[in-house]
């Protein structure tokens, strides 16, 4: 691999991601040997230039990686290994940490030293030149060793905040130890971006050295900084992928790469990589079990999200009016979200999105039944199976798969026994009508069972369909008892998922909404035709009893069967 570029010129900048070292050190971030490998596979897919796989000999995870790491063949990335400079009183060689770097392999080490004279006298307790001589001996040992070395120069802007001088004598102790690249180091996430595109500047002419910067997020500025050093001529820039890291976090990859490679020109990631970052993304925050954040710049779900009508009225006319860049540049999408605030054209680009040729005069009634139910506490954002049923319900052809008719819900309890549920629905689809009755752990289980009780036989596609999770949402909690309740359901099938919405001062009703819609979509969904009943069976049955095959039970706290 070509090293790190020799200008401040260079139109390339080195990516170096830390997630897996400095972004484990978030709160509740903790990840195994295999799961860092997967991440580190999918980051060299993606293009960066280094990816530090922890610390060497610090834990049996990190061992493990490196010894993974060795038998792995990487297309583009280089792993490299982090440690601290030697301790005082020892020489390199008898510091176990910096022999544990060696025995590694990485190819590249990367080592902290100290830059702010609080840490040297008070943290340390050393001597300044003493500090000056750990640096550059670890650096010496190494590079002699056949290592490639990156330095950072830990806290760096406070350091040259308080002793600017001292602060640039650490950076020639790694350059004169031969450090390939300085990486100025706001440790403590308290620096503005012109205070760090001030200090890089100055440093880059006292220096003509290489230059790197890694960023903490403390005051939310992890992102503007690393932008402002590169514009003072930083070519390396370290971060980790969703911005995961100690406190308030490091500078967010997923933003900084964009950044760099649309808004400055400058190339990150190989050439037709960036249409990745959005997948990269998503990845890791699976991987690591954290949500990702729905409003993050460029790869958040709704980052291209566009919910007023007169934005979504401009976008049909132009599609760079309301966003700075296309979606698909960074792997993501636009979508339009329908709500109270929406208008004809919202509704017309949520029917192309699903395909859907809404009949002369239907936008028009979706827009007054939308803003109508909104106003009674719906919400169709996140609910778009919903809104495909709505729209689908007001064209002049469509024909409902089944019709609720009447239905009951009971909860109690029997002497010496546990609670129960028990639901009745009656409910008509075609010619037949079905009576079924079915038990539950909850009123809303119980609904859902009666009615796969009468649909399965006609739709047998019912068997793949299951509720998956189930949130509430009182509305106005000052309205106690009456207040308006908000169901949102997800559902899953063999191809996909979605989501539905009802609302009501009844939750058993807003509930059964929801589910009804959730049944429909996911049966419409599957294109299957109706299976006739025998027209010498009796349409009326009733079946009671517990199902035989229940849908297994929502993956969160707020589940029917405790509704």
């Amino acid at each position: 691999m070509a090293r790190i570029a020799e200008t401040t010129a260079s139109t390339h900048v080195s990516i170096y991601d830390t997630t897996l070292r400095d972004g484990t050190q978030g709160e509740g971030v903790s990840i195994t040997a295999r799961d860092k490998i997967r991440i580190a596979k999918r980051l060299d897919e993606l293009g960066v230039d280094f990816i530090e796989g922890g610390w060497p000999g610090s834990n049996p995870k990190d061992a493990e990686f490196f010894q993974r790491a060795r038998e792995t063949e990487w297309r583009h990335a280089v792993i490299t290994a982090f440690g601290a400079t030697r301790r005082a009183k020892l020489d390199p060689e008898a510091d176990g940490s910096v022999r544990a770097l060696l025995d590694s392999g990485a190819a590249v080490c990367t080592i902290f030293g100290k830059s702010w004279t609080l840490h040297v006298e008070e943290v340390l307790r050393i001597r300044l030149d003493e500090n000056l001589r750990m640096i550059e001996e670890t650096v010496a040992y190494l590079t002699q060793n056949g290592r490639r070395v990156i330095y950072d120069a830990e806290h760096f802007f406070d350091g040259y905040t308080a002793d600017a001088g001292y602060a640039i004598e650490t950076l020639r102790a790694a350059q004169r130890g031969g450090a390939e690249v300085l990486v100025l180091c706001d440790t403590n996430g308290g620096s503005l971006p012109w205070q760090v595109e001030a200090a890089v500047s100055e440093v880059g002419r006292a220096l003509e050295h290489p230059l790197g910067i890694h960023t903490h997020n403390d005051t939310d500025c992890a992102v503007a900084n690393s932008l402002a050093a590169v514009r003072a001529g930083a070519r390396h820039v370290q971060g980790t992928v969703n911005g995961l890291g100690e406190r308030c976090g490091n500078a967010n990859l997923s933003v900084v790469i964009p950044n760099l490679e649309l808004k400055l020109g400058l190339r990150c990631l190989p050439e037709g990589r960036l249409v990745e970052i959005g997948e990269t993304s998503r990845f890791v925050a699976e991987v690591t079990n954290h949500t990702l954040d729905e409003r993050m710049a460029y790869v958040g779900r709704s980052a291209f999200a566009h919910k007023a009508g007169v934005h979504v009225s401009a976008m049909r006319r132009h599609g760079a009016s309301y966003q700075h860049v296309d979606p698909a540049v960074v792997g993501n999408t636009m979508r339009v979200l329908v709500s109270e605030l929406s208008g004809r054209a919202n509704v017309l680009s949520k029917a192309e999105e699903l395909g859907e040729a809404l009949a002369e005069g239907v936008e028009d009634a979706a827009v007054r039944a939308i803003k109508e139910a909104e106003s009674r506490g719906m919400s169709y954002e996140g609910a778009e199976a919903s809104v495909a049923l709505l729209l689908r319900r007001r064209q002049p052809d469509h024909q409902t798969l089944f019709e609720i008719l009447d239905y009951k819900a009971e909860v109690g309890r029997r002497q010496g026994t546990d609670t129960f549920a028990e639901a009745t629905v009656k409910l008509r689809a075609g010619q037949d009508v079905m009576h079924t009755v079915a038990e539950g752990n909850g009123p809303v289980a119980a609904l859902d069972a009666a009615l796969r009780k009468a649909l399965t036989p006609l739709f047998p596609a019912l068997e793949h369909i299951h509720l998956t999770d189930y949130k509430v949402r009182i509305l106005d909690s000052t309205g106690g008892t009456e207040a308006v309740t908000r169901v949102l359901i997800d559902f899953s099938d063999l191809h996909g998922s979605w989501s539905t919405v009802g609302a009501s001062p009844n939750i058993i009703e807003a509930s059964l909404d929801a589910v009804v819609d959730g049944i429909e979509w996911g049966l419409l969904k599957t294109g299957e035709s109706r299976v006739e009943l025998d027209p010498t069976d009796v349409l009326v049955r009733s079946v009671r009893g517990r199902p035989s095959d229940p849908p297994p039970p929502p993956s969160r706290s707020h589940t029917p069967d405790k509704q």
